[in-house]
């Protein structure tokens, strides 16, 4: 079930991400000497439905420097692992961090307080 109030945070966020990537991209392709820092970064799911998984994915997918180029498939326990490339990563870290925040949102918007880790 979507709350409705998280969604619409969540929407926002999604859009501010977003414009954030575009500029980035943008800036990196029309700067001479800049160079990008591409990383592909594993990062296992605390999402477990199906919906959850589809709109993390989607998510990082839709925005511009990201992409998802992998899931491996959870099972006996282990939860579902995404790989991201990242074409501005700034470190392993940075863009963990980055993701875990997404997912927090996400997990936030379709669970509730009650539900998020």
């Amino acid at each position: 079930m979507l709350h409705p109030w998280y969604a619409l945070r969540y929407v926002g966020f999604i859009t501010r991400e977003l414009a954030a990537g575009a500029l980035k991209v943008a800036w990196g392709a029309f700067t001479p000497g800049l160079q990008s820092t591409p990383a592909i970064v594993e990062f296992p799911l605390r999402c477990r439905t199906d919906l959850e998984v589809t709109l993390m994915t989607s998510s990082i997918t839709i925005t511009p420097g990201t992409l998802v180029v992998g899931i491996a498939a959870g099972g006996n326990g282990e939860p579902a692992t995404i790989f991201v490339h990242h074409m501005f990563s700034g470190g392993r870290g940075d863009v963990v961090a980055g993701l875990t925040d997404m997912e927090d949102r996400l997990l936030l918007m379709t669970r509730g307080r009650e539900g998020t880790p």
